[in-house]
């Protein structure tokens, strides 16, 4: 590693699968920690997913080792159990009950393991959909998400795993408060995420607006917005997003544009005015934008402090200036050889990000060093490769 590794020294043993999971590990692996993937004999199928999928394993599985057990073997859930009595952190996201059911829930390793902080991430927390099975659209579906996304009528899910990822992340937080807890008293705790219980919390903005003003939050596509530039614009060529989000800014707008007319406009001097007065305004804004290719309005609104985004598609951040300044996006060689690269962990500490190159391990490929860590001599290591116990 590169950049700052502020979780040096923490060993996490992970059994999980797609996204969600995977998030947690690899979220910790990028700050540092040893994260040690325990894959299904031939590999996790999520290595092979096709379309949509494809792109699952390595961006969410990055900086860890891979080893192979057949955890319906006894010799393959003795390792299982011996990589959980030496870690600091599990993390699993299989169904409810999985792992218990193999000797690896969180009570009975806590038995030999008291330090363990054992991260479960689930599709629900504890209640009564717990047992039901979750998937990232079906939580969008269910916690309000894709209603708010798609125009009336027609919910659509969000355009990334976003309910993987996030449940992703507060795993880590609840992560890192048990392992600061640890610190005080010695022991670990399971601690739990959910895919459900993520998805309220994104849209919680939105009960609070019911809250407040009594009237349920539209879907943001026919949203009354909060300020009255606060959209997509159609230039010569390709559309931009501009916002205009204080009074400040309303004036440094009329002034860029030279709008000497609305802006001697009193009555929309203040943002819930011109709010009220949208449908009078935008019509000119409109007007104003198409006269201007994207590039040159670009170049007019930088600097300038006001909100602005080309549309940009997930392939264009490839060749994107900013993030090709510095590390935002870290080298990785695929599995099959080719060289790609990905996004950083999108923090800075101390100014420097946790950025490195990295290339995808095969599956299995750490098992003779994993093995050894644990205490097999070589001649065992290579009796274990020999039967369906290790890959």
């Amino acid at each position: 590693m590169t950049g700052p590794t502020p979780l040096a020294g923490l060993k996490v043993v992970e059994f999980t699968h797609m996204v969600m999971g995977p998030a947690v590990g690899s979220i910790l692996a990028s700050l540092g920690a040893e994260v040690i993937r325990v894959e299904p004999i031939g590999g996790d199928r999520t290595r092979n997913l096709v379309g949509s999928g494809s792109g699952y394993f390595p961006m969410y599985n990055r900086h860890k080792k891979s080893i192979c057990l057949n955890l319906k073997s006894e010799k393959g859930l003795e390792i299982a159990r011996q990589l959980a009595d030496g870690a600091d952190i599990l993390v699993e996201n299989f169904r409810p009950g999985a792992l218990d059911r193999l000797g690896l829930g969180y009570d009975k390793l806590a038995e030999t393991n008291e330090r363990l902080v054992y991260c479960s991430e689930k599709g629900f927390l504890p209640g009564p959909y717990e047992n039901r099975t979750a998937l990232d659209e079906v939580a969008q579906m269910m916690g309000g998400l894709a209603y708010m996304t798609g125009p009336p009528g027609q919910p659509l899910r969000a355009g990334s795993s976003v309910i993987d990822v996030t449940g992703g992340m507060f795993g880590v937080i609840a992560i890192l408060a048990a392992v600061e807890e640890r610190h005080r008293t010695g022991k670990g705790q399971m601690v739990q995420s959910s895919l459900f219980e993520t998805t309220v919390y994104l849209v919680g903005q939105h009960m609070a607006q019911m809250a407040v003003t009594g009237k349920a939050a539209d879907p943001m596509p026919a949203r009354i917005s909060a300020w009255a530039i606060y959209d997509v614009f159609q230039t010569r060529d390709d559309p931009i997003f501009i916002g205009v989000v204080t009074d400040v800014l309303w004036e440094k707008f009329c002034k860029l544009f030279g709008l000497d007319v609305l802006w001697a406009d009193e009555s929309i001097r203040e943002n819930n005015n011109r709010v009220a007065a949208r449908e009078r305004i935008m019509p000119q804004i409109r007007k104003l934008i198409s006269g201007f290719a994207r590039d040159e309005l670009i170049e007019k609104l930088e600097g300038t402090g006001l909100p602005f985004a080309p549309i940009a598609r997930p392939e264009d951040m490839f060749d994107d200036p900013h993030l090709n300044s510095g590390d935002g996006l870290e080298e990785t060689i695929l599995a099959d050889g080719s060289k790609t690269k990905l996004p950083t962990l999108p923090i800075a500490m101390s100014g420097k990000r946790p950025s490195s190159s990295f290339t995808m391990p095969e599956a299995g490929a750490d098992a003779q060093e994993t093995l050894a860590a644990l205490g097999y001599d070589d001649a065992d290591i290579e009796e274990l490769l020999s039967t369906a116990a290790v890959g």
